[in-house]
């Protein structure tokens, strides 16, 4: 006689970054979801209208909030999760935020302080203790907001300690964990309140696809947040969102390769002479060498290329770069000679040979 059956064994994320969100098997049965093009429902059921549901999302965010942990929505693009985010603290409140961190979140905090909806307090996230000093300090702080490893600067915060610090203090804690992706960062699991993502980049990863993505652990702030978006019409396209499942299932490859190219650039762009330093949090494969001729030297380096290109987006499969000082509103403490690299999944030496022909004609 067979024994009683065990629990199914957790999976791994590789494996659920290609089996969740699926159809259920069986025959005739589509292995994708389809791409669900309405605006409009029959009545009296749980979607009735377009604004508020679609199939599409549903396989994506099921997929998603898998990979972190927790519940998922889906968003028009990264600024709508995040200002939607924004949209929890009320009138008066503040927030604590990185110094450094994606110009985009940085903005709205600004543009939000600016019209009095709230007050934003910028700090150093790597030093926890002035951190928690400062969130101490501010009885009316709502949303602790982290990113780690942050943009460009790719420093690493403290989430677990900087979490709990929160949390006593009743304090909302959100970690924009683009940079890390699931794959190398759960935040939820280290003790966060919401994550959100530019799904533009590693999630949908090839460079076509402008979408955000909230995820939470917490059921009522699930129902504030989709409340805000289904208000405010801050929904993908069914086609866009198609799209991003269709890269997250190849994530774990993707992120794989770009990460092993990027630990071995850091490496050899360290022993450059033309390199005044390297900031690479050693996992992920986003890389920030810091070029000793400053800016003259890092324009010299986006226009000497022919492989790496120059834009200001990452995440997709092809390597890209720019020095982050050319926009007037990156912080000041960002290096005039920083280069934010995002390492593709090309071959490594074809990634370094185009690199060092102009790192040596620097360097002449």
């Amino acid at each position: 006689m067979p024994g009683p059956e065990s629990a199914p064994r957790p999976l791994r994320p590789a494996t659920i970054a290609v089996t969740a969100g699926r159809p259920p098997h069986g025959p005739d049965q589509p292995m994708n979801v389809p791409v669900v093009l309405t605006s409009t429902y029959g009545a009296t059921g749980e979607l009735e209208y377009g604004r508020f549901g679609n199939p599409t999302w549903s396989a994506f965010e099921e997929a998603l909030g898998e990979l972190e942990g927790g519940r998922a929505l889906a968003f028009a693009s990264g600024m709508a999760a995040v200002t939607t985010i924004l949209d929890l603290v009320g009138n008066g409140g503040s927030v604590i935020a990185p110094r450094h961190a994606y110009n985009g979140s940085l903005t709205a905090l600004a543009d939000a302080e600016s019209r009095g909806r709230l007050r934003a307090t910028l700090v150093d996230t790597t030093d926890t203790e002035a951190v928690i000093a400062a969130l101490q300090a501010d009885e009316d702080c709502a949303l602790l907001w982290l990113e780690s490893p942050t943009n460009p600067a790719l420093e690493v915060a403290d989430i677990p300690a900087l979490t709990a610090a929160a949390h006593e203090l009743g304090i909302r804690v959100v970690v924009d964990n683009t940079f890390a992706t699931p794959l190398l960062q759960q935040p939820l699991s280290l003790g966060a309140d919401i994550v959100v993502h530019s799904a533009t980049k590693y999630i949908a990863g090839h460079s076509d696809v402008l979408m955000g993505a909230i995820v939470v652990a917490d059921d009522e702030v699930h129902g504030a947040l989709k409340g805000r978006r289904d208000l405010a019409g801050a929904v993908p396209g069914p086609f866009e969102t198609w799209l991003a499942l269709r890269g997250l299932r190849t994530l774990p490859v993707r992120l794989e390769r770009a990460a092993a190219n990027a630990a071995d650039l850091a490496r050899r762009l360290a022993d450059h002479p033309a390199v005044e330093e390297v900031r690479y949090p050693g996992f992920g494969a986003i890389v920030a060498p810091v070029l000793s001729g400053g800016a003259d030297a890092a324009d010299f380096l986006v226009r000497a290329t022919s492989l790496w290109v120059h834009t200001t987006s990452l995440g997709g499969v092809e390597s890209t770069f720019e020095r982050r000082r050319r926009w007037k509103l990156e912080p000041a403490t960002i290096p005039e000679g920083l280069v934010r690299l995002s390492v593709g999944i090309e071959d490594v030496e074809d990634l370094w040979a185009d690199l060092e022909q102009a790192l040596d004609r620097i360097s002449a």
